[in-house]
């Protein structure tokens, strides 16, 4: 990195994507690439991005091939795309699980202001509100414990708490589980909710849908708890139990 610039505007205060992504496109001459996370607000801004620039989007790739080609899940993750763009700008969003984090070094980027402001008017920032929690990020975990919905109800949950403090580790769920009231949309993982990659995944009472193995097939080690040994998310754990999750999690809690 050579350069970082700094656009400090009232604008920009709560990255509003109608103001940022006018910046961004200002910005980009002389650039032949425009990336962000495939976070919620890399999603929101980098299309935006591309439709001013009018060119194509590639979505969360998982490696690059060459300056022009990347690679890409798609079905789900079933299958990996190879793509190639011919824009005279590449804008692409990143998953960030796809690759190995590169040591902190330090750096010697100069940094410069960037007097630009571009207030579009379209849209205000009302609130927000974080969750609170003393358990690591799901996103960030090292440890992630799921539950589907064999947990059965919301009050079940409470098992996985209990372990999961006892591991560090971050607590999320299947849209099953969301779906059915059991926990708030923010614990979701999967295609439609937060992608992780944690050392460890320890999924209970999840079968295992396309939708859920998309968030979580890069974790490093997959555990499975299922009474159902035809589950599917057996053909990807790296460890799999069969057994009545209400009777294995007390015991997993005993030995941890």
């Amino acid at each position: 990195m050579a350069k970082v610039l700094v656009a400090d505007n009232a604008a920009y205060a709560h990255q509003l994507p109608e103001n940022v992504a006018p910046l961004v496109v200002e910005l980009v001459a002389g650039h032949s690439h425009v990336l962000a996370a495939a976070t919620s607000n890399g999603k929101n801004v980098l299309p935006r991005v591309a439709a001013q620039l009018d060119v194509d989007q590639i979505s969360e790739i998982v490696s690059v091939v060459s300056a022009d080609t990347f690679t890409r899940p798609i079905y789900a993750g079933n299958a990996i795309a190879t793509v190639q763009s011919t824009a005279a700008i590449k804008v692409i969003t990143v998953r960030a699980t796809g690759f190995d984090p590169v040591a902190a070094e330090g750096g010697s980027a100069s940094i410069e202001a960037v007097s630009a402001a571009h207030d579009a008017g379209k849209s205000s920032f009302v609130g927000e509100e974080l969750a609170k929690s003393d358990r690591p990020e799901l996103t960030a975990a090292k440890i992630v414990v799921s539950g589907g919905r064999g947990m059965q109800n919301g009050d079940n949950f409470k098992h996985l708490y209990t372990l999961a403090d006892k591991l560090g580790a971050a607590v999320g769920a299947s849209r099953a589980a969301v779906d059915a009231g059991f926990v708030p949309n923010d614990m979701q993982v999967g295609q439609t909710g937060k992608i992780v990659a944690p050392q460890l995944y320890i999924a209970v009472g999840i079968s295992g849908a396309i939708q859920h193995l998309a968030g979580m097939k890069d974790s490093k080690v997959i555990v499975a708890i299922n009474k159902d040994e035809e589950a599917p998310i057996f053909q990807v754990a790296d460890y799999g139990l069969v057994a009545d999750l209400f009777e294995a999690i007390p015991e997993l809690e005993k030995l941890v």
